[in-house]
């Protein structure tokens, strides 16, 4: 029930989303709900997955902190119209990435991280990025490459790909980043034991992630997983 609640609430306020700009002065198109003028109020900056753009998550913003900034970006891979990738999967089954893919979708994503950090004045320490599916797996790619280039990662039903895990050594500078990890226990595109796993890795780290289960939920967000992602945003801004 809680997850037809949630794609209702995306759903209500797709037509508000569709009036909003697509804004093109960064190096990736997004929309914006912020105040460039606020000082140092936290950026969330939301990642949509694979096949989908950047009206997907934005509806979000409207159950999370009404004082923060969001920012919804379009990945940069063209799929069809209004369809877009973060990267082309490599392989049947397993949701693996072509490492060109990442490394220039990443640095194109870390580009405009810096880039909105400095207009809308905010430090890099309260930049957090939600990621869904693919967009949760770029989340990790950005975030744990370069903790330094952001406060936090909530990755919802997503994966540490196999490149990034082998490369992950422990680090000093990872120690302060905040980690949500989302994850439905029936997800069948991207299965529970992602979450899991990525969970472990991280601790093995040193890491502090946490880490929620939401029993029978798949490939989508629920309405108790957004409330759990606006508490967690809200201790990461006391």
């Amino acid at each position: 029930m809680l997850k037809f609640l949630a794609l209702f609430m995306l759903l209500a306020s797709a037509t508000v989303n569709a009036q909003t700009p697509l804004h093109t002065d960064l190096p990736l198109k997004y929309l914006e709900q912020a105040n460039p003028d606020s000082h140092n109020q936290p950026l969330v900056i939301f990642l949509h997955g694979y096949g989908s753009n950047e009206r997907d998550l934005f509806g979000i913003k409207d159950d999370l902190p009404a004082q923060y900034n969001y920012l919804s970006v379009q990945a940069p891979v063209a799929l069809d119209e209004d369809s877009y990738q973060w990267f082309r999967k490599k392989g049947e089954g397993a949701y693996n990435g072509e490492t060109d893919d990442l490394k220039t979708s990443g640095q194109v994503l870390l580009d405009f991280i810096a880039q909105a950090a400095t207009k809308y004045h905010t430090e890099a320490n309260k930049v957090f990025l939600v990621g869904f599916s693919q967009g949760a797996i770029m989340s990790y790619e950005v975030g744990l490459r370069h903790p330094e280039a952001v406060g936090g990662i909530a990755a919802l039903s997503g994966r540490i790909l196999p490149v990034l895990k082998t490369e992950l050594k422990p680090d000093e500078k990872r120690q302060k980043l905040a980690i949500f990890i989302g994850h439905g226990t029936v997800d069948k595109r991207l299965p529970y034991v992602d979450g899991t796993d990525a969970d472990s890795l991280l601790q093995h780290l040193s890491l502090k992630p946490e880490f929620h289960g939401y029993e029978g939920l798949g490939h989508n967000i629920s309405a108790v997983e957004i409330q759990d992602l606006n508490a967690w945003l809200l201790r990461l801004n006391p």
